[in-house]
């Protein structure tokens, strides 16, 4: 994808990765809409984006994300590419953690960031162009102790990110996922406990991973190279992330079968 003149709608834009994101796609000549519960941490980021909308929203209320879509691809009549990065972690041992702690995650990281993709899917298959992009982690790939509940929700999270590409591989639309390692956020601080309250501090490894801005570099050029997945991390975390890494080989089995009528024949069994 040449970004020039294109237009992405990012959630969990107001800070970290998010933000990153978008000052980097509209340092590339495109346009970006902005989503986030802070509004007015949206707008500093606005501010460095050249022409953005704004369209601050919880990801879990199903109505303000409906309103929030129609709004985004009236903008500029289409939306080319959508990014599903809100989330928030964990740090408690399984042993310990409340169940409204994973359900919670799960809600957040899962299934809202399905539910946002699920609202501009038949927008994208009509128009047969653009793409989607999921921010997992390397916990999605790799299950890391303290963090059951997030990586269930980032496992889950990529397994309906490669299931919807096979589907929409016949559609004209690219689906990415991306694996972040460690990136100096705030991710580890905002995480949160076994009984749901925020974790308040940060992970050494986090504080010195890699910078936000060089992170989204590396997304969005493995995007525009058509990667389907992207791996961004270094050290340890990435030689994980290489050993699970799917080949490019299956991916392109999948979209075969899709393209040879597996779809409407499942349906016509039914």
């Amino acid at each position: 994808m040449d970004y020039n003149g294109k237009v992405a709608w990012i959630t969990g834009a107001s800070s970290g990765i998010g933000a990153s994101l978008a000052r980097g796609f509209a340092s590339r000549g495109g346009h970006v809409v902005l989503s986030g519960r802070d509004e007015q941490r949206l707008a500093q980021v606005a501010a460095d984006c050249g022409e953005t909308l704004v369209l601050p929203f919880d990801v879990r209320d199903d109505a303000a994300l409906a309103e929030a879509t129609a709004e985004a691809i009236a903008w500029k009549g289409h939306v080319d590419l959508g990014v599903a990065n809100a989330g928030i972690s964990q740090r408690s041992r399984a042993l310990k953690t409340d169940m409204q702690v994973y359900r919670d995650i799960i809600d957040i990281d899962l299934t809202a960031q399905i539910a946002y993709s699920h609202s501009l899917i038949g927008h994208k298959a009509g128009r047969g162009s653009g793409a989607l992009a999921y921010i997992s982690s390397i916990d999605g790939k790799v299950g890391v102790p303290m963090r059951t509940a997030y990586c269930a929700a980032k496992f889950g999270l990529a397994g309906y990110a490669d299931a919807l590409r096979g589907e929409l591989s016949i559609n004209g639309v690219n689906v990415h996922v991306i694996y972040p390692g460690s990136v100096a956020t705030n991710v580890s601080r905002n995480a949160l406990n076994a009984d749901g309250t925020a974790r308040g501090v940060s992970d050494k490894a986090i504080d010195e991973g890699i910078n936000s801005d060089e992170a989204a570099t590396t997304m969005l050029d493995g995007m525009a190279n058509g990667e389907r997945e992207i791996i961004v991390a270094e050290g340890m975390e990435l030689a994980m992330g290489d050993m699970r890494r799917t080949p490019d080989a299956l991916f392109d089995q999948v979209a075969a079968l899709v393209a040879s009528g597996y779809m409407d024949k499942m349906e016509a069994q039914s």
